[in-house]
């Protein structure tokens, strides 16, 4: 052999160990990775490739319950179904909502709207397809879920309200979280520190199932009735396609807390049936504890209507309807309390001293103390001479022009928020007003003008400024009924969440006064010449019903009108009406309940207000809606104060 060849061999010779020593180095490099992989890192890979097919949804909770004083639901859940998707599982959008439309009935009006919410939403975004399917929809759906790649068909609960109308002012409703409202909940958040945080709460409020409180008590409430929300995970198919959920109880959601009324729910649907066509508010106190027994407004709307979104057309009428079924009358209306307000009147000239309970005033039908205008009394020809009992008995108003004469506005004022009035009561719902007890010193800021001495004697007839809600009547007239000077709070939440408690203005006058003014009232009811001598037996057990009638104008009644005679309210415009008011209290010589009614607009005045009045009151006794509630109370058995 040549050394040529010789050194040809050697080189190759070289070459090969070079390279079997190169891949032996990649081949251990290799199996020394496998082993490290299988020995090390196997759990790790595993829950990666356990993952791969898992997803993890945020979830909302299941609200809380809210029931009244006996355990009836109020505000509960149903069984539904909604279809829902996010568009990074979805290939061709349109075609999937024309796929579902061949399934189940799915307007064009429909589609546009999921395809604006598709291209509003981020691609992991659920957005809601269809909401609230029937069980006849859902079973199409699930059968032919195979040709509906990255579609989730989810049993919910949804909110209920199986009393509907009868609880829609005091509950509201709940309702998809709006951009404000998802702003509202992260706007003390840092967006580059609480990125994380920020992204969990947009992705839970944008939820398909999520609800949000919009009025009433699920909206003053809505932290404790919400919960806390968690995370679900779903095991998914290679197309996307959940195919069940596994249980985690530790990132669960955890359900809200529920709330008892203190009212009772056959009495406020009662309440509400004896208005019949008629609007307006009716309120019932249990005098002993300041239980709210009844807080009814009339007529209302159906809160079912708004949980999965009103239309436009059904939410305009409820709005241009001019009976305002929108509006809470027995806690955000304010209306003049008219001859309700004269035993508040008489109290504070009584105590004051500018009269005494015998001093008699003459009564021709005018009254004309400054040579001007003439103020009149409801009774053309005069009441003739009447103290404090008949001048309540039947409703003089030339006595409390005399009397509110003596006292000027601010010692009425005084008085009048003493009884409760002019007062914004914490109930744990939304709305709720103060209405006006005026003074010299409020009307000079508010207008820029003093107080004259004109408006002082409409202010003795409950007129002028003055404005009270039903609220703060039945709360005046449980003040007088109890006749021991408890300032008694009314109370709507029996067992829930803690508000600011509210503090009693004033001192109560004294047991004497309370005695004058319950003997007037039952004067109203009970003996000749009473205004409401029909309200007195409430047809329950010989029961009797002590009481004040009252009516508040709603228009100026000329010097000409008065000459040729008053237009009574059945020839006017429904809204020039007076509205007839009433407050009572019962049983008379052991009170229990109290009771206040507002008849907007109508056609009697009082006469409309006080039979409702005196059936609820029936209605109270026979219930005995003021029995031991189904639950213990969270704040005390008793709101009455003796100030």
């Amino acid at each position: 052999m040549s050394s040529r060849s010789r050194d040809n061999n050697i080189d190759v010779t070289r070459r090969l160990l070079v390279a079997g020593g190169v891949g032996g180095l990649v081949a251990g490099g290799i199996g020394s990775r496998l082993a490290y992989l299988q020995l090390f890192s196997d759990d790790k890979f595993v829950r990666l490739a356990d993952e791969n097919g898992l997803s993890r949804e945020p979830a909302p909770s299941r609200r809380g319950l809210i029931y009244d004083r006996f355990g009836e639901p109020l505000a509960t859940h149903r069984t539904s179904w909604n279809v829902y998707a996010a568009r990074e599982n979805i290939d061709d959008v349109p075609a999937l909502l024309k796929r579902i439309s061949q399934i189940v009935e799915f307007s064009d009006e429909q589609i546009e709207r999921v395809l604006r919410d598709f291209s509003r939403e981020q691609r992991f975004i659920p957005v809601s397809i269809l909401s609230d399917l029937t069980y006849e929809q859902f079973a199409r759906l699930s059968v032919e879920r195979p040709s509906l790649p990255g579609v989730a068909i989810d049993e919910v609960k949804a909110r209920s309200y199986p009393r509907g109308r009868d609880f829609a002012h005091v509950l509201g409703y709940v309702a998809r979280p709006n951009q404000r409202e998802i702003d509202q909940a992260i706007e003390n958040l840092d967006p580059e520190k609480d990125r994380e945080q920020i992204n969990r709460i947009k992705r839970v409020y944008k939820h398909p199932t999520m609800r949000i409180g919009r009025l009433g008590m699920e909206k003053q409430a809505d932290d404790w009735l919400r919960g806390t929300p968690g995370v679900y995970r779903f095991v998914k198919n290679a197309q996307g396609r959940i195919l069940e959920r596994l249980p985690d109880d530790e990132t669960a959601p955890k359900p809200g807390s529920d709330i008892h009324l203190t009212i009772d729910a056959g009495l406020q649907k009662a309440a509400i049936e004896h208005f019949e066509d008629q609007t307006g508010a009716a309120v019932v106190i249990d005098i002993e504890n300041g239980d709210i027994l009844t807080l009814a407004s009339t007529p209302a709307f159906d809160p079912n209507d708004f949980v999965n979104g009103i239309s436009v057309p059904d939410y305009a009428a409820l709005r241009d309807d001019e009976r305002a079924p929108l509006f809470h009358k027995a806690y955000d209306g304010v209306y003049p309390p008219g001859s309700t307000f004269k035993m508040i009147v008489g109290s504070a000239a009584l105590r004051a001293g500018v009269v005494t309970p015998n001093e008699r005033v003459y009564c021709s039908g005018r009254y004309n103390p400054f040579g001007g205008r003439a103020f009149h009394c409801w009774k053309r020809g005069g009441h003739g001479h009447v103290d404090l009992h008949t001048a309540i008995q039947g409703s003089c108003d030339v006595y409390f022009y005399e009397v509110a004469r003596r006292l000027g506005p601010d010692l009425i004022a005084e008085e009048a928020k003493t009884f409760g009035l002019g007062h914004d009561y914490t109930l744990g719902m939304t709305g709720g007003r103060e209405g006006v007890v005026p003074t010299d010193a409020w009307k000079r800021k508010r207008f820029g003008e003093p107080w004259y001495a004109g408006e002082t004697l409409s202010y003795g007839i409950g007129q002028g400024y003055l404005t009270t809600s039903p609220l703060q009547l039945a709360v005046m007239c449980a003040r007088i009924a109890a006749g021991d000077g408890s300032q008694i709070m009314p109370r709507l939440i029996g067992n829930g969440p803690s508000f600011d408690k509210d503090t009693p203005y004033g001192t109560m006058p004294s047991t004497d006064i309370l005695d004058r003014l319950r003997a007037a009232m039952y004067a109203v009811t009970s003996e000749p010449g009473g205004t409401a001598l029909r309200a007195g037996d409430i047809g329950y057990q010989g029961i009797r019903m002590a009481g004040k009638t009252g009516t508040a104008q709603v228009r100026v009644i000329s010097t000409a009108e008065r000459a040729t005679g008053v237009i009574g309210n059945a020839d006017l415009p429904r809204r020039l009406r007076d509205h007839g008011l009433f407050v009572g209290f019962a049983p008379y010589d052991n009170p229990r309940y109290a009771v206040a009614v507002v008849a907007e607009h109508a056609v009697r005045g009082s006469g409309n207000a006080y039979p409702i009045a005196r059936e609820v009151m029936r209605e109270a006794f026979e219930r005995n809606s003021a029995r031991q509630p189904n639950y213990q109370y969270a704040t005390g058995p008793s709101s009455r104060e003796k100030i």
